[in-house]
């Protein structure tokens, strides 16, 4: 209601996504104070025989909210409520590597549709053979990176490869990365000399637009040597947007990660796509396993896993970390 509040659209949005991320947490309270309530009742009931059989359902109920408010206490992290930038990068493993590449970007392409958050596939990479080579997708949705911060790390793959003749068991490497979408008051400043910007025709779906112009762009900062890219909106001035938003993400992040070696008095450097560096693994033979490495949370519904259902390993991750 304060005099001006619209004037600013950006910082309105903002603060209109906080209030509900909060409201939203209140009504989660105040549902498990009700629950809380009706099983005090039943058990009152169950103590002068009046039972009505009801306590168990209603406890489980309760326990599954509870589950969900832990969580919600986990993410208070400063940029936990920021939409994110996801990218799959294929690793060590030729076809294999790319094919798994794919059958990630499909589980989390599903696991975004399950919790109700919208997804926009900005950049793809297709090889003419099999699979896609790199994958970059903007995900909106509460506590979209506060969630998916668990999945970025190396994710290792073991099966018969269906593109050995031989019938031999493959193991394939997919390197998942995770950013937040930062606020406009916190971007880096990008000096233009600082960009080279080209464009190409995109080989990605999209309508004939796309297909038979030069709407494409990839945009190399030449300081860092990032480079960033989007192909799947219809005009040569989105793409260039939605890259540079990507950009400033990159950039920011890179710019924490280095304010937190030097506090530190250390040179971090990231896991390489291959051998050892894997987070989680997903086993499809000799045996149905996936477990993530740093929490032991494990199951053999692999393929319940690769359709989505990835929630028990990012809480169990959230857990470790808190």
């Amino acid at each position: 209601m304060e005099p001006g509040f619209w004037d600013d659209q950006s910082k309105a949005a903002s603060v209109q996504r906080e209030n509900k991320l909060l409201t939203d947490r209140m009504a989660d309270i105040a549902e498990m104070d009700d629950l809380i309530e009706n099983c005090q009742l039943v058990c009152e009931l169950q103590a002068i025989g009046e039972a009505t059989g009801e306590g168990e359902a209603l406890f489980s109920e309760m326990l599954s909210k509870l589950e969900v408010l832990e969580v919600d206490t986990l993410l208070s992290g400063e940029y936990d409520s920021a939409n994110a930038f996801l990218s799959i990068q294929a690793g060590t493993g030729g076809l294999d590597a790319q094919d798994w590449a794919e059958m990630l970007m499909r589980m989390y392409l599903r696991y975004f549709d399950d919790q109700g958050w919208s997804s926009r596939i900005l950049e793809l990479q297709e090889d003419s053979e099999a699979g896609i080579k790199h994958v970059t997708i903007e995900v909106e949705g509460e506590y979209a990176f506060g969630m998916l911060k668990a999945e970025h790390g190396v994710h290792r793959l073991v099966r018969i490869s269906p593109y050995n003749t031989s019938g031999k068991r493959q193991t394939s490497f997919a390197a998942v990365e995770v950013m937040p979408e930062i606020d406009q008051d916190l971007a880096v400043e990008i000096s233009d000399d600082d960009l080279k910007i080209d464009t190409f025709r995109s080989g990605g779906h999209g309508g004939q637009s796309v297909n038979t112009t030069d709407s494409a762009v990839r945009i190399t900062h030449l300081p860092t040597g990032i480079v960033v890219s989007c192909q799947n909106e219809r005009s040569q001035l989105d793409n260039k947007n939605f890259a540079l938003r990507v950009l400033q993400s990159k950039l920011y992040e890179l710019r924490l990660q280095e304010e937190n070696e030097k506090l530190q008095g250390i040179k971090g450097e990231s896991a390489d796509n291959t051998w050892g560096s894997q987070i989680r693994s997903y086993v499809l033979h000799p045996y149905n396993m996936v477990k993530d490495h740093r929490t032991n949370e494990e199951t053999g519904n692999v393929d319940a896993v690769l359709d989505g259902e990835i929630g028990p390993f990012i809480q169990a991750y959230l857990k470790e970390k808190r």
